[in-house]
């Protein structure tokens, strides 16, 4: 794999971390500038709106652009918004930050994907996603505990200053290490717009959107589960979440090698296997070490779908790799927001903690079925050929 490869991965890691370590800052923003835990908590929402509607406006205005010198310009911007977000003196410039930093977000990860299946051979595409979405999955397991550890010693603000800096490194590594392609010819954008008028792709970015609502309708208060229904302390919260981020960060390797050797199988049996392992926690959730073993093994199997569902997108949005590619990070974040309404719906609707993991399988169940409409058409050997192409 090319060391440039593990640039893209550090700008995922900044990227990623940025993203999620608010949710462990909360209570110091809220105090700090004197607003309610629920009003700061929009701070998040607000962070992914940006990244759903922004993503696609980057990408048809950077359409023209070379990928390397897009990925240095939504760099940039991330660099920037983050050192608005350390500067911010009141909530309202301090979202207003946020959604700048998010803009960068679904282009970067979208132009980024596509980027890194082009530095290796085609039978090599989706390990090559996946080891820069690993940067993602470490984002979790190290960069959101570390920056709250960080923020909680020296205010939230240092740890916006602390991410900025690693988006100056990643920088650095993507000026230095990412080639330029003299072959890369300028995209059209009635070409990339007319792309997405395939039946096939809308259903694979209908997919994502119902993968990550089965993945944030469980992983959005699995806090709560754990503490209520399994009976863990604060401090196991913690080591459980560590916990799933290696399971996280395992599946993703795992599903890159999946997803080169046969995609449309690769698929079918993460939705199949998150469906199972999130029907499963609803059960071992009351019993410490079989919930602990479930969580890990939903992990695994969650992750495991993110490298093949980015690479089944880009292959039936062929002629607008850019686009489609970004629009597919757009639909995890709409999923994101799906999920999280779900799950505390139905929180809020009285019937139980427990409940949580099975809406969170219905979504996977109905992403199950989406993604056997897709490759409906195509049997046996002429599935693997389609989507190996």
């Amino acid at each position: 794999m090319p060391v440039s490869l593990l640039a893209l991965a550090l700008s995922a890691f900044a990227i990623g971390t940025t993203e999620f370590v608010i949710m462990g800052l909360l209570p110091q923003v809220a105090s700090d500038l004197t607003v309610s835990i629920p009003s700061a908590g929009w701070l998040i929402s607000g962070y992914a709106l940006g990244v759903a509607i922004g993503a696609p406006i980057m990408a048809l205005l950077t359409a023209n652009l070379p990928r390397k010198r897009t990925l240095l310009l939504l760099m940039s911007i991330f660099i920037i918004g983050n050192m608005l977000c350390a500067l911010a003196y009141s909530y309202h410039l301090l979202m207003l930050a946020r959604v700048i930093t998010a803009l960068c977000h679904g282009a970067f990860f979208g132009i980024g994907a596509v980027v890194a299946a082009g530095l290796v051979a085609p039978n090599k595409q989706a390990q090559a996603v996946a080891l820069m979405f690993t940067g993602l999955t470490l984002a979790n397991v190290l960069g959101v505990p570390l920056g709250t550890w960080f923020g909680q010693l020296y205010g939230w603000r240092a740890t916006f200053w602390a991410v900025m800096a690693i988006g100056l490194l990643a920088f650095i590594a993507l000026l230095i290490s990412l080639p330029v392609n003299r072959e890369e010819k300028p995209l059209e954008l009635s070409r990339e717009i007319r792309a997405l008028a395939n039946g096939k792709l809308l259903l694979s970015l209908l997919m994502t959107v119902f993968f990550a609502a089965a993945m944030f309708a469980l992983f959005s208060y699995i806090a709560p589960l754990l503490l209520q229904v399994t009976g863990v302390s604060n401090r196991g919260v913690s080591w459980t979440l560590l916990l799933i981020g290696a399971g996280l960060t395992a599946g993703n390797v795992l599903g890159g090698r999946l997803a080169d050797w046969r995609l449309s199988f690769s698929l079918i049996l993460s939705f199949s296997l998150i469906t199972f392992f999130s029907l499963l926690f609803s059960w071992t959730s009351h019993a410490l070490w079989l919930a602990e073993i479930t969580l890990f093994l939903w992990a695994m199997a969650t992750f495991a779908t993110v490298p093949g569902l980015q690479i089944n997108v880009v292959r039936h949005g062929a002629d607008a790799p850019n686009l489609v590619s970004t629009l597919n990070i757009a639909a995890f974040n709409i999923g994101n927001a799906l999920g999280a309404w779900l799950g505390g719906a139905v929180i809020g609707g009285g019937v139980g903690l427990t409940a949580v993991p099975v809406a969170a399988a219905v979504m996977a169940l109905i992403g199950l079925f989406l993604c056997l409409l897709t490759f409906r058409k195509q049997g046996g050997n002429a599935t693997v050929m389609a989507c190996t192409d």
